[in-house]
């Protein structure tokens, strides 16, 4: 998993729990803890949101974005001593249970790192902590309707397919799920300035490929890989990027926000008889490669080498994303691949 930018993303069968009670609600809403958590947040997102609606509308699209990603903070100063993996502990997606209601695990980004931890491949005081994207670095690639369209919590359940979300007020919505979502987009974001002054960097949240600048689904709520070339565009000041995206599911976000954009290389590896059949969006991939139900290790790899050798010889990027998808792996709910962990191909 050295490979550019690597945008994390993994799926593991979640055990089953119970809900917790309303008397539990009412008491997590008149915690100082959380009340703090949710002002923090609600400032954050509707001030931001604000000062955008106002922007100059003879600004032309390009130089709008432009001057969003030149003000941001997001590609912060990072000490020379902290090696290129980024994570924070606001990642982790944990309220009431609500989360266990969907089969992508949304508390798996601590538990890898703590799992890196344990087994000292990594020191805590190592770790990069990355900055929650604002509204401002949110409309580098997003709208602002479609921004303005996350503060209904019906659209968020749609989004996360956990319905019991949408009856929540959207405040908590904002702190405990959208939050989190978008602290990860600063994790991705920031990856792609330390993978190009390292050689390599790793995201362990994000990689939401489902999401384009209109619209998200697959608990995908924004678009962070797109937002992550897009700075890395202007502030990197390069050209040519490759996407390798070897989740088990099409990457149709992506794919719709860079259409026939010459600067952006996808190379795609998916089941095609799983979520989110976009045909539209695989009119977009640069080089398709497409592995069913039931493909197998040897199989996989196989397909995986001459994809990668192709790849190698059509483009020569400057940047590697890599979305790397767990959800590839034998017993995976979701994927229905059958290839064996102690071979994934990047492991």
């Amino acid at each position: 998993m050295k490979i550019g930018v690597i945008a994390a993303k993994a799926t593991e069968a979640p055990s089953q729990l119970r809900i917790k009670s309303t008397l539990y609600l009412i008491l997590a809403f008149t915690s100082p803890f959380i009340l703090y958590r949710c002002a923090r947040a609600l400032a954050m997102f509707w001030s931001s949101s604000s000062s955008s609606s106002s922007s100059d509308p003879k600004i032309d699209a390009e130089t709008l974005r432009r001057r969003r990603i030149n003000s941001s903070k997001l590609y912060l100063h990072v000490n020379p001593s902290k090696v290129p993996v980024i994570y924070s502990s606001y990642y982790d997606i944990s309220f009431l249970g609500m989360e266990k209601l969907h089969p992508f695990d949304s508390s798996k980004w601590g538990r890898v790192c703590r799992f890196l931890i344990s087994e000292r491949h990594l020191e805590k005081n190592s770790i990069v902590e990355p900055l929650e994207a604002s509204t401002d670095d949110l409309l580098v690639v997003h709208t602002e309707a479609y921004l303005n369209s996350l503060k209904y919590s019906v659209n968020v359940a749609t989004i996360t397919e956990v319905p019991p979300i949408a009856i929540l007020p959207n405040w908590l919505i904002q702190m405990k799920v959208l939050s989190p979502f978008r602290r990860q987009v600063g994790g991705t974001i920031l990856a792609a300035k330390l993978a190009k002054q390292r050689g390599w960097a790793i995201n362990i949240g994000g990689g939401f490929h489902h999401c384009c600048s209109e619209r998200g689904g697959g608990f995908c709520a924004y678009a962070d890989i797109s937002l992550c070339i897009h700075f890395a565009f202007v502030l990197l000041n390069i050209s040519r990027v490759m996407i390798i995206d070897l989740d088990a599911h099409q990457g149709n976000g992506h794919e719709i926000d860079f259409a026939d954009d010459r600067r952006v290389y996808i190379l795609d590896m998916y089941n095609p008889q799983i979520y989110p059949f976009d045909m539209k969006a695989r009119n977009y991939i640069t080089q398709k490669v497409e592995v069913v139900t039931g493909t197998t290790t040897d199989e996989y790899l196989k397909e995986l080498d001459k994809a990668l050798e192709v790849a190698r010889g059509n483009f020569a990027p400057e940047l590697i994303v890599y979305n790397a998808g767990t959800d590839i792996l034998d017993g995976d709910p979701l994927g229905g691949l059958k290839v064996k962990s102690s071979l994934h191909p990047f492991a």
